[in-house]
């Protein structure tokens, strides 16, 4: 139930931020195109825009933050993660609003500092996840093939979701800070919103084609199973009656079934009867 909250959330803020981000574009280049003045203000579209990035980030943060707690049962992590969210977020929410407040864009140096604390916490928890779950989900590799594509598969979405989010943050950040009395910042700013959306659905997707190769997996490891009870079961009978028998391995597969047949040295191809 929570999920489904969290991916109603994102939707609407996803819809309402490409909405205004539309919006701004038309505002900048068709409404003000013969009005540079305009570009030494910034409109309400920025503030509301770090507002729904923050909004993403902590939702997107806090899902992954609880697969770190199912993974890990760490509470360190899991504490660490989400104190650096909610840090995050309400720097965030101040800097929005601060800046709708501020306006002029030769008056946002007093913002800075919270602009750094609002990315700098953001971008610390995204890494954290990162390296977590990377870390967590490489270790848990088995050396089956199927059981690792399900891995490499939730490995990359929490790459997805945390490397690339941070690049943009720090992208945002650097061109704010050594940039500051010019728009550049808005062109990085904009996109983080999205890559949060996006790589999370992108991860909440995937989860019926991991659950269908975990029963394809599940299913061939049945078979192998049975297969070698019944080997096993067939030697303990034979070895009561017969001096000798014939060993044969089955190996199941999904494209087709293999049979090999192993014999142990000195045996011959047909059983040898001989009671004892």
């Amino acid at each position: 139930m929570w999920i489904q909250v969290i991916v109603i959330t994102l939707f609407v803020t996803d819809t309402l931020h490409s909405a205004v981000a539309i919006y701004a574009g038309w505002e900048t280049c068709v409404t003000n195109y013969a009005n540079p003045e305009s570009l030494a203000f910034v409109s309400w579209t920025i503030p509301f825009t770090a507002c729904a990035t923050s909004v993403a980030a902590i939702l997107t943060q806090f899902f992954l933050g609880h697969r770190v707690w199912i993974l890990t049962k760490n509470m360190a992590f899991v504490v660490v993660i989400g104190v650096l969210s909610v840090l995050g977020f309400i720097f965030g929410i101040y800097s929005g609003i601060r800046s709708g407040i501020i306006r002029e864009v030769a008056h946002f140096a007093p913002l800075k500092p919270f602009v750094i604390c609002w990315l700098g916490f953001q971008t610390s928890a995204d890494l954290l996840l990162t390296f977590i779950l990377s870390f967590v989900l490489s270790r848990s590799r088995t050396g089956f093939r199927k059981t690792d594509t399900i891995i490499n598969r939730l490995i990359r979405g929490a790459i997805q979701t945390g490397l690339f989010a941070s690049m943009f943050a720090l992208a945002d950040l650097f061109s704010f800070v050594l940039h500051g009395d010019t728009n550049l910042y808005a062109m990085f700013a904009y996109p983080i919103g999205r890559i949060y959306t996006n790589t999370l659905l992108d991860t909440l997707n995937a989860r019926i084609e991991l659950k269908l190769m975990n029963a394809s997996t599940m299913d061939v490891d049945e078979e192998t199973t049975n297969a070698f009870r019944m080997q096993t079961h067939g030697r303990i009978i034979a070895g009561q009656t017969f001096h000798s028998i014939q060993i044969a391995k089955d190996t199941v597969t999904r494209q087709s079934p293999v049979r090999s047949v192993e014999k142990f040295p000195g045996e011959t191809d047909v059983y040898t009867s001989n009671k004892v």
